[in-house]
């Protein structure tokens, strides 16, 4: 190991370094212990904290936090323990026939000392789901969340601390600096989840010590709605993921592609279940959230601002407040396409309708961009809707609905290229922190060994019938 004397957190680190071949020969009853204990905090212990937390960070209310965070981690952890037994086992693979007298398998075994980077707009659902793989496969993790969450981040070092020891698990509480040094040092796997931009940081450090990585990163997701779709019930699904967590969600719909004929029925669906979910008044809601930081906030309101100099049409909200950090529901139209909101990632309450004449338009308009991390499809048509899956890549994609495939454990979650590498939840999450090692063992005499030198004209032949017929 190169000299790390001089990292702030080489102590920690080598403490989880010598742990890891304990911790990686952990039994399953002893990962069934640790996943137990993570639950019953989640679940009794802190579960009212961790709704005070998001509230102050977010201004999540209750639900949300109840079916974002709290569920989505009890889940991942339920899942898991169902599981884990199966998962541990050899995989055994079938053999050659020209490898007569062996068998193979494959061994999961943990990678080691992993560093988990968490993002703020899921503080505890993207910090515990990912740490829960990284236990059932058997790894130490050094956890560093976002510090844009002040309060879920020191209550989630409190949990952290309550449940493990340090050489198991630690949580590490700062500003980027604290990050920048951890990626310093030689760890087994990362796992990050945040922006495209940082996710590059993120791999070329990575990449110094030859570390494997998960990349769960975003884009623009891009939502189709054809003629054949049920307009009001796509309506109120994307009405509710859009604006679900205030907007700051890396699976949210960026954008609708719509046809132009459904359009004016589209966004009086969308007026219509807006009013149902947050009132006349969205900032008086208490089913309504808040932008992160200040900072999120004039990066929000300066694309209003760009919409507005674009002349784009304001169909619903445009209303903001900097004291509160409010940003209302906010639908835009007749934008130009080099609208900021065209350009960037959103991550926000704002949702630009982009209309179209024909599906093949549509394809090219998805593919000029990066590949997202989802990609929706509001339609009857099945060939509409094979057309618009074989001819575009995305991460994962729900067809008349939208978020909800992140939800099923058994489905691979991650982007693909700009939008994430790797996959996560589930047995995804398990392989991802492991090592699937491969493991031949010779039982009887190796057919292989009738090729050994020294060569002859009998051998020559041997080897070919050999390529010829196995």
């Amino acid at each position: 190991m190169n000299d790390f004397s001089n990292n702030p957190y080489f102590e920690l680190f080598t403490k989880q370094y010598q742990n890891q071949f304990n911790i990686g020969n952990s039994t399953y009853n002893k990962r069934i212990k640790k996943l137990n204990r993570l639950q019953y905090a989640i679940e009794s212990t802190y579960r009212i904290e961790i709704q005070e937390a998001l509230s102050k960070d977010l201004g999540k209310p209750v639900v949300e936090t109840e079916l974002t965070e709290v569920y989505a981690i009890l889940g991942d952890i339920k899942h898991a323990k169902k599981h884990l037994k199966q998962w541990m086992k050899k995989h055994k693979v079938d053999t050659p026939l020209s490898m007569l007298g062996s068998s193979s398998h494959i061994k999961f075994q943990p990678k080691g000392v992993c560093l988990i980077i968490s993002p703020w707009n899921f503080p505890f659902n993207l910090t515990f789901g990912p740490l829960v793989s990284a236990i059932a496969a058997g790894n130490t993790a050094i956890i560093k969340p976002s510090e844009m969450t002040p309060h879920s981040s020191s209550l989630m070092a409190k949990i952290i601390s309550d449940v493990f020891t340090e050489d198991e698990v630690a949580l590490l509480e700062g500003e980027v600096e604290v990050s920048t040094e951890l990626l310093k040092l030689p760890f087994n796997h990362i796992f990050f989840t945040g922006s495209p931009q940082v996710g590059k940081i993120v791999m070329t450090a990575a990449a110094k010590n030859l570390a494997s990585v998960t990349l769960e990163l975003g884009g623009k997701s891009p939502t189709i709605v054809d003629t054949t779709a049920n307009v009001d019930k796509a309506a109120k699904k994307i009405m509710w993921a859009k604006f679900l967590n205030c907007g700051q969600i890396c699976v949210s719909p960026d954008y609708v592609l719509i046809d132009e004929s459904i359009k004016t029925e589209f966004i009086q669906s969308c007026k219509k279940w807006l009013h149902i979910f947050y009132n006349d008044n969205p900032k008086t809601s208490d089913s309504y959230g808040r932008i992160v930081t200040n900072k999120h906030f004039e990066r929000l309101n300066s694309y209003l601002e760009n919409a507005k100099t674009l002349n784009a049409k304001f169909e619903v909200g445009g209303e903001t407040d900097s004291t509160s950090k409010y940003i209302e529901p906010t639908i835009i139209s007749d934008l130009k396409p080099e609208a900021q909101l065209l350009q960037e990632e959103i991550f926000g309450p704002i949702l630009p309708i982009v209309t179209y004449e024909s599906l093949d338009l549509v394809i090219v308009y998805v593919n000029s961009k990066p590949r997202p991390l989802a990609l929706y499809i509001y339609s009857k048509s099945k060939a509409s809707t094979k057309k618009i899956i074989d001819n575009t890549r995305a991460g994962g994609t729900c067809i008349n609905n939208s978020v909800l495939h992140y939800a099923n454990h058994n489905l691979p979650f991650g982007g693909v290229n700009n939008s994430g590498i790797g996959k996560s939840h589930g047995f995804d999450g398990f392989r991802a922190f492991s090592n699937e090692r491969s493991v031949l063992k010779q039982h009887t005499f190796g057919v292989t060994e009738l090729l050994f030198p020294p060569y002859s004209g009998f051998k020559e032949k041997l080897a070919r019938l050999t390529i010829k017929w196995f």
